[in-house]
């Protein structure tokens, strides 16, 4: 039995300065001596070795997960394969400090697993062979991903770099959620106490808002009411979606969205300006909470759950979370409001639903073929599913129609507690379809699916930015840019809200993003983009 762990985290900083060796250049092509045969290969069927192999792993794990050695799951696949798995597991902060003394060092693990890499690490890595091109094996040796990237270009184009090389295997949950983060609720108690009913257009909306600022809608005789608040440039806390309602202009995180197959920018547009004076207003009239621009989510969520009901209207992504159990059905969602021109525009984040950096494989792995083997079997439906959710008979089982169900999670602990010590994580892919077929999504998953299908896609205004991996070269140009244009959109945001200087600064704020780059910048977006259209290559 080989036994091989990667170096602690004090030999690490000793030898961090180790250069690598014995791979070539080129594109990530490196040459290794695969002794996977040496413990009996099989290549189909189980085991995929008949002596036991031990292959080394590094990565990251959840914060209450255990060693996953640990996890039954993980044992299951030891007993499987013949493949034992000597685990370093380290939680994500632990790993992220750690990850870069590793990746210098010349002592590596045979598979980064939850490898955390960025889209530079991975093409510097891949590039200068500390990691493995992995195209080759996964059409030898990976019938199950192989077949599911032929299906889906889009997955094979998003783990792709621009050398045309895979250096890392996917990662892949398809609810069709966290491309609409921001929900919008409302104090429909208020809006009963008041005599006002439950709004759907932007006017109604903002006179609902009026009527909470001097309706005294909590009954306790001060002006203690929040009508509206929000947080800038967090998951699912901004005011987007007003945006599109007042100005007409599908905004997100990034500032960038997909139009038509055109990559645009969305913060130096008229409908953008528009969106935005019609907030300052609405901040004039105290309608916005001041510390919307400052709050951070400790501040953000107290405010729903205050002794006093003060809370009238806000963007999260769930509903208990900001108001607690006691206050649930004082709130309802608004969804998407008919706008000034009368459009209903839902402006879609570019959070991504496939992943990359699930898993990668070594040029400290001598046995690449039996590795892929392994890694293959863990996009199989099913196991995809135990590897994001936990194991059949713990976290889940099938139902009377053959599909996967939850199994509720025990008293004091939450479903999501649960499947952080019993789910590794890693490689795996579960389609929309999957959902159908084989396993259904957690209850609170469900719900919010629903809503979703109901609130929100229908009136898609945008599509998102797909998951393009930018080559190094692209990353160069964008990176620092991206950064300053950001931090310049956000504290003009906040600034003309308040101030209400947005008309007087609009053309020097303009002119300053060009100077920082944004055409340029968009520019790339769309090489990247138009690449990515193609199949990555």
């Amino acid at each position: 039995m080989r036994h091989r762990r990667f170096l602690s985290a004090s030999a690490l900083a000793i030898t961090g300065a180790v250069l690598l060796a014995g791979c070539t250049a080129g594109g990530g092509a490196t040459d290794v001596d695969d002794k996977s045969s040496d413990f009996g290969f099989n290549e189909t069927g189980l085991p995929i070795v008949d002596e036991t192999l031990t292959l080394t792993a590094g990565g990251s794990k959840a914060p209450l997960a255990p060693d996953f050695s640990e996890m039954a799951l993980v044992q299951q696949w030891e007993a499987d394969t013949n493949i034992a798995i000597d685990w370093e597991n380290l939680p994500d902060q632990v790993y992220a400090e750690k990850k870069n003394l590793m990746l210098a060092s010349g002592d590596i693990p045979d598979i980064l697993f939850n490898t955390g890499l960025s889209d530079a690490e991975i093409v510097d890595n891949g590039s200068n062979g500390t990691l493995l091109p992995l195209e080759g094996l996964i059409e030898e040796y990976a019938p199950t991903l192989t077949a599911i990237l032929a299906d889906r270009p889009d997955i094979r184009a998003a783990i792709t770099a621009s050398d045309g090389h895979i250096y890392t295997l996917p990662s892949v949950e398809e609810l069709g959620l966290v491309q609409y983060p921001n929900f919008l609720y409302i104090n429909t108690t208020w809006l009963n106490a008041l005599g006002i009913p439950m709004p759907t257009t932007i006017d109604e909306y903002h006179a609902a808002l009026e009527a909470f600022a001097t309706g005294d809608p909590n009954r306790n005789g001060i002006a203690d009411e929040i009508p509206l608040s929000f947080r800038t440039d967090s998951f699912c806390a901004n005011p987007h979606d007003l945006i599109a309602a007042l100005g007409g202009q599908p905004e997100n995180n990034d500032h960038r969205i997909v139009r038509d197959g055109t990559v645009e920018f969305t913060a130096n547009t008229d409908e953008y300006k528009a969106g935005v004076a019609a907030l300052s207003e609405w901040y004039a009239d105290g309608l916005i909470d001041p510390e919307s621009f400052s709050q951070d989510d400790v501040a953000y969520l107290s405010k729903g759950k205050s002794a006093t009901p003060i809370l009238g209207s806000f963007f999260w992504w769930e509903l208990k979370e900001m108001v607690g159990d006691d206050r649930v059905d004082d709130y309802a969602l608004v969804g998407i409001l008919e706008g000034a021109d009368g459009d209903r525009l839902a402006s879609v984040a570019n959070n991504q639903e496939i992943g990359r950096g699930a898993m990668a494989i070594t040029r400290a792995n001598e046995y690449p073929a039996a590795t892929m083997r392994w890694a293959d079997r863990l996009f199989e439906p099913v196991m995809s599913a135990q590897s994001n959710w936990g194991p059949i008979g713990v976290t889940l089982e099938e139902n009377a129609d053959g599909i996967l169900v939850q199994i509720p999670a025990a008293a004091g602990e939450s479903e999501g507690e649960r499947r952080q010590r019993v789910a590794p994580g890693g490689p795996k892919i579960t389609t929309a379809q999957d959902f159908v077929t084989v396993v259904a999504p957690e209850p609170r998953a469900k719900e919010r699916q629903d809503l979703v299908t109901e609130f929100y896609a229908p009136f898609q205004a945008n599509d998102a930015y797909p998951p393009v991996m930018l080559s190094n070269e692209e990353l160069d140009q964008v990176s620092f840019a991206n950064t300053d244009i950001n931090t310049l959109v956000k504290e003009k945001f906040a600034a003309w809200i308040v101030n209400g200087t947005l008309d007087a600064e609009w053309d020097a704020y303009t002119a300053q993003l060009k100077t920082l780059g944004v055409d340029d910048v968009i520019a790339t977006y769309q090489q990247a983009y138009d690449r990515f259209q193609e199949g990555g290559q």
